[in-house]
């Protein structure tokens, strides 16, 4: 029998290497929707591939595009934010939730609400809004297997082992574009520098996100929210070579480390095929040849976003959705030319600080239109300091 999937963030890196991997026992799988953002050429042309019943762009705009290319195939096309969510209720046994920021959030708690493993590629679900997400998933017997290379290695290290034997929880990160920059250099990074990393393969805002570490300082957060450790238990290394994922320290001093190539496919199709492994085109590593794993401690100066990140599991309740959204705002501010690269940790700080005390805010109900609530008023908050910066 055919499991029913769906992607949401299809056109994206993630998006694509799922369906590579789907592409290749097609029939094992009924692809219920797909959907993407801008790129209607590709998001039509794997739903034919795929067979898809809806291919779905979050550009309302678009809907005319996304109709033409689908002509004569009998997909249904549809766009916009609500239609993204009445594709995420269509039943299906598994999804890939890969959209990237807190867009991603409504359609997973969708999937979930159906009784569906989610696969989750979006870090903002767990960042903003991790108790939101992890109750319904328990209230419909739904399962959440992390796709983050890490997360994915965490989890494997901890298959079978009790999580109260854990001592420490190590993620590692490459350190992106600008690791062996001088500190003075930085304000020099132009866009072209941020968006090349020197492992993986991947699009411009996680790629820049990675040089600045927020990427890192989301997944420290998804840790905390995941698995339930201790904010104090969750270590960073930073391992350039990007080929161990994450350890796990025990009780014991024992050390369990996954490792394996800079390619997402392991961590996706470790998802896919989960609880039984089946065969990956990825690469066999050959450790003789690679002779050596390099590590280093990161840089609180260098980077940040991660003492940020431990600010944020300290405080709790919605102050991810805070961070985020800031996050999310100064991303666009150094993508658009109006801040400079160490400049987008400043704006998130002062976000951060001028929202957090606020109880009522930050400690409301978790639900979704809370946290939708709270994104706003955070971006908006980003909007007038970048305002107030450039004079």
């Amino acid at each position: 029998m055919s499991r029913r999937v769906s992607i949401f963030g299809a056109t994206g890196s993630i998006g694509q290497n799922t369906i590579d991997l789907i592409a290749r026992a097609l029939d094992d799988y009924d692809v219920v929707a797909l959907t993407g953002a801008g790129n209607i050429t590709q998001l039509a042309q794997d739903a034919r591939n795929l067979g898809a019943q809806v291919a779905v762009t979050a550009h309302e705009h678009l809907l005319g595009d996304l109709r033409s290319a689908l002509s004569g195939t009998g997909i249904e096309a549809a766009a916009g934010e609500q239609a993204i969510k009445e594709a995420a209720g269509r039943p299906v046994d598994w999804a890939m939730s890969a959209i990237i920021g807190a867009a991603g959030l409504a359609p997973g708690v969708e999937v979930l609400k159906q009784g569906a493993t989610l696969a989750l590629a979006n870090k903002e679900s767990l960042v903003c809004a991790g108790k939101l997400i992890l109750e319904t998933a328990a209230a419909h017997n739904s399962q959440i297997l992390p796709v983050d290379s890490e997360h994915s290695a965490i989890f494997q290290a901890l298959i079978g082992e009790d999580i109260d034997a854990v001592e420490r929880i190590i993620i590692t990160a490459s350190g992106g574009a600008f690791r062996d920059w001088p500190l003075d250099k930085l304000s020099d990074a132009t866009l072209a520098q941020a968006s090349s990393h020197p492992n993986w393969d991947m699009g411009q805002r996680i790629t820049i996100d990675s040089a600045s570490m927020f990427n890192k300082a989301m997944e420290v957060i998804e840790t905390r929210e995941y698995f339930g450790v201790a904010p104090e238990k969750i270590e960073v290394l930073i391992h350039p070579q990007s080929m161990i994922h994450a350890l796990v320290g025990f009780n014991d001093g024992a050390l369990m480390a996954h490792i394996g190539p800079s390619d997402m496919r392991h961590a996706i199709g470790f998802a896919l095929h989960h609880p039984h492994r089946r065969s990956l085109p990825v690469e066999r590593l050959d450790l003789a040849k690679i002779g050596t794993f390099e590590f280093r401690a990161p840089d609180d100066v260098r980077w940040p976003a991660l003492r940020l990140a431990r600010e944020v599991m300290e405080r709790g309740g919605m102050s991810g959705a805070v961070f985020n959204a800031a996050k999310e705002i100064a991303l666009d501010g150094f993508i658009e030319g109006r801040l400079q690269f160490p400049q987008m940790a400043e704006v998130v700080e002062e976000v951060l600080e001028g929202l957090i005390p606020d109880t009522s805010l930050i400690d409301a109900n978790m639900t979704l239109d809370n946290v939708a609530q709270v994104d706003h008023l955070a971006r908006q908050t980003a909007k007038a300091v970048i305002k107030k910066r450039a004079g």
